[in-house]
C-alpha cells in the first residue's frame, strides 16, 4: 500500500475543515496537481520562484493556516537542497575566488 506524504499535516487540516482541493483550485486558479504538491511538500514540482511562494501563500490562506510556517519550511528545504547540490563548501566548491588570488 502506497502511503501519501502529508507535509505538515496540511491535507488532514484541509479535509477536517471540509475544503476540497477542487474548491481551492477554483478560487485560486492553481491547478489541483500543484496543490497536491504543496500538501506533499514536493516543491520541485511547482513552477518555481515567486510563483511557488505565491502558491504556498494562497494555499495557506485557503485552509486558514499560518503561511509563514509553510514558507519557513519551504525555504529551509530549498536551502538544504542547494547545499546538497553544491556541497558544504558553497557555490565554488572550496575554490578561492579569483579576486583573492590576484590580491584585488
Amino acid at each position: 500500500m502506497q502511503e501519501d506524504k502529508n507535509f505538515l499535516g496540511l491535507a488532514t487540516i484541509r479535509r477536517n475543515r471540509g475544503i476540497s482541493l477542487k474548491q481551492i483550485a477554483e478560487s485560486t486558479k492553481i491547478s489541483v496537481r500543484c496543490l497536491e504538491s504543496i500538501e506533499r511538500g514536493e516543491f520541485r514540482k511547482l513552477p518555481g520562484g515567486i510563483y511557488t511562494t505565491s502558491y504556498i501563500r494562497q494555499y495557506a490562506q485557503a485552509i486558514d493556516y499560518d503561511e509563514a510556517s509553510i514558507l519557513a519550511v519551504y525555504q529551509r528545504e530549498m536551502a538544504g537542497e542547494g547545499n546538497a547540490r553544491t556541497g558544504s563548501k558553497g557555490l565554488l566548491g572550496g575554490l578561492r575566488p579569483l579576486s583573492s588570488i590576484l590580491g584585488s
